[in-house]
């Protein structure tokens, strides 16, 4: 079969062709995950992107993407399979009423089977393989990763009552964790692995750009310098870029054009996702050096400017 990319290039290319970008590490981690035929754990930091890479991977392909959510008492029958019990109950009081019985074996066959992602990945037919997003897999329970083993290192799912499946071709699978807790070893040595850091300042603009097309530059480059400097505050969840984001697209909305203090304390709902870091952020912009460090005048009343700084 052809190879789905030619190389870590051709992977940026693509993604960028979708309004997607990575730098050359996560590039790499993602075409040899789709030529190893490897799972590929990503962590990082909330919002630094990682479920966002695995959607732009299966746009890029033009392919379908399966998503399994994690979450604690996350069970086998919500990943893997399920039985229609609904279904098997009605065949049952069908057959009865014409005077027979069904035999236990003709209700557990394929056409009383669920799909959930796992299987619906194994079973996937098409030009090209999905790629199977398990997100936030450290908010799943521990004995949930024991039930990925045998698909993870096989590609196939077991079920006692019709046998094994295998997948004509393996799913590019994307595992992403924040690290609430440690994975087991037997789960991370299945993956190849990459940790997506905060974007550079110069990538994090270009994101923004592309992201957020009605915000021009002089707010683009001072957003950016923004955020960067108040992840260096002691808060509870740093900004990442899915915040950065959610942020110059609201002041793009009203009508910002050079970033200002009002202009920060009105919008902060969209970067400070707790009370104490909307109190540490504004307090920092109360202080006089920190005013200077946030990009700001010490010499005068930063909300003057604030009447200026929109577009007309």
């Amino acid at each position: 079969m052809s190879e789905l990319f030619t190389d870590a290039d051709d992977v940026r290319g693509h993604l960028a062709e979708v309004g997607h970008l990575v730098d050359e590490g996560l590039a790499t981690a993602l075409f040899l995950a789709t030529v190893l035929d490897r799972p590929l754990l990503l962590e990082g930091e909330p919002g630094v992107g990682k479920t966002s890479a695995a959607k732009a991977l299966a746009e890029a392909l033009d392919t379908s993407l399966i998503r399994l959510q994690c979450y604690e008492g996350l069970t086998a029958g919500e990943a893997l399979y399920e039985w229609n019990y609904q279904r098997q109950l009605l065949a049952v009081r069908l057959t009865e009423a014409h005077g027979r019985e069904l035999a236990e074996p003709d209700l557990f066959t394929e056409e009383f089977l669920l799909d959930r992602p796992l299987l619906r990945a194994v079973r996937h037919r098409g030009p090209l393989p999905p790629v199977l997003l398990i997100d936030e897999i450290d908010r799943a329970d521990d004995e949930f990763e024991a039930l990925l083993f045998e698909f993870l290192g096989e590609w196939a799912i077991t079920i006692p009552e019709l046998g094994t499946f295998a997948a004509v071709r393996p799913p590019v699978v994307i595992l992403t964790s924040n690290r609430s807790r440690e994975l087991h070893d037997a789960l991370r040595r299945r993956c190849l692995y990459h940790w997506i850091d905060f974007p550079t300042p110069e990538r994090a603009a270009e994101i923004l750009r592309r992201s957020v097309p009605a915000a021009n530059e002089p707010l683009i480059a001072s957003a950016t310098e923004f955020i960067g400097k108040i992840r260096a505050l002691d808060l509870d969840k740093a900004p990442g870029m899915a915040e950065a984001i959610d942020w110059v697209s609201a002041l793009a909305a009203l009508r910002v054009s050079r970033l200002a203090r009002r202009d920060v304390v009105g919008t902060l709902s969209a970067i400070a996702k707790s009370l104490d870091d909307r109190t540490a952020i504004t307090e920092a912009l109360e202080e006089t050096g920190a005013l200077e460090e946030l990009g700001f005048s010490a010499g005068s009343d930063p909300s003057d400017r604030s009447d200026q700084a929109r577009e007309p």
